[in-house]
């Protein structure tokens, strides 16, 4: 029996077959391809857009490259950034792919259709003094969770854990003797991470203060680590927030974020002589090429190397 569509999906808007065939690619997402919950949810929101924006498109086999086309163009025209519209792109084309899998398309109509060329962004960082106020910004004084919002800023510093990853830990990905956290990322890939002694005293202090002792909370392996104010486990939303929090409190100009503390772990892990490859397991980065952006970070590592190998340096 078909599932109903989802809640972010217009109904009302879109043609039937449509709407049940984006479902299917979600399941398949999900289930076959391992793909994020979050990486999904953008998917689907990308083909609805598609899916709307489109009103040609009464049925699959109406899909043409061109109609794929004027998608593209529609999202540049309404301001959106060349990554998102790649990633629109994207949807797009495995959505193709898995209709012809499926027998739903005959041909893939989105396989000549090029993506836009992205600018290769540098990260934003913040050097170790900045990193340091913010560590020390939750406050006893004025912060009831305070903690908790101290181990949560250590262990996204210490770590280079995405936001995502930290709010899904239970007290037993955590493993005080060996100073080590096991992380969930993207795709369900499995990776352990080291965690500096300083950051896994702070949440050791924060389970102490919630438990009573925080070997019993470390025993219940399915107990969630971090938990709201109202008691339930802390989402990735909950954490965007608090990091923001205490930015403002430690008058820190910029957009940071948490993913800006994933930013400060690799290239502060880079500036120290790291080697490239092991950041990369570290961040659970599929691709290198994705770690090789925080070599071009650290201006000072790079004219340091140059002064002592160029020959003119």
């Amino acid at each position: 029996m078909p599932q109903a569509p989802a809640r972010s999906l217009n109904a009302s808007a879109l043609p039937a077959e449509m709407l049940l065939a984006v479902e299917r690619f979600v399941d398949y997402l999900r289930s076959e391809c391992g793909l994020a919950a979050n990486t999904a949810l953008a998917y689907r929101r990308d083909l609805a857009q598609f899916s709307a924006a489109e009103a040609s498109c009464r049925s699959l086999r109406q899909i043409r490259p061109r109609t794929i086309e004027n998608f593209l163009q529609g999202c540049a025209a309404a301001g959106k950034n060349p990554a998102s519209i790649a990633r629109a792109l994207a949807a797009v084309r495995m959505f193709c792919r898995f209709c012809v899998l499926e027998g739903l398309l005959g041909a893939d109509p989105s396989g000549a259709i090029e993506p836009p060329k992205k600018w290769a962004r540098l990260p934003t960082t913040l050097s170790d003094a900045t990193v340091t106020v913010l560590l020390d910004a939750p406050d006893q004084d004025h912060d009831v969770h305070w903690l908790r919002d101290r181990a949560i800023l250590a262990l996204l510093y210490a770590t280079g854990m995405r936001a995502s990853e930290l709010a899904a830990l239970s007290a037993g990905d955590i493993n005080f003797d060996l100073g080590v956290i096991r992380v969930l990322g993207k795709g369900n890939k499995e990776r352990i991470v080291p965690v500096a002694p300083a950051a896994l005293e702070r949440l050791g202090e924060y389970l102490h203060h919630r438990s009573g002792q925080a070997s019993q909370i470390a025993a219940d392996r399915q107990r969630p680590l971090l938990l709201s104010r109202s008691g339930k486990p802390m989402r990735r939303e909950d954490i965007f927030r608090l990091v923001r929090k205490y930015v403002r409190r430690a008058a820190i100009r910029g957009r940071v974020s948490p993913h800006t503390l994933r930013h400060c772990f690799a290239t502060h892990m880079l500036a120290g002589g790291a080697n490239l490859r092991t950041v990369q397991e570290l961040l659970g980065h599929a691709d290198i090429a994705t770690t090789q952006i925080y070599t071009h970070v650290d201006v000072s590592r790079l004219k340091a190397v140059h002064k002592k190998y160029h020959p003119r340096g």
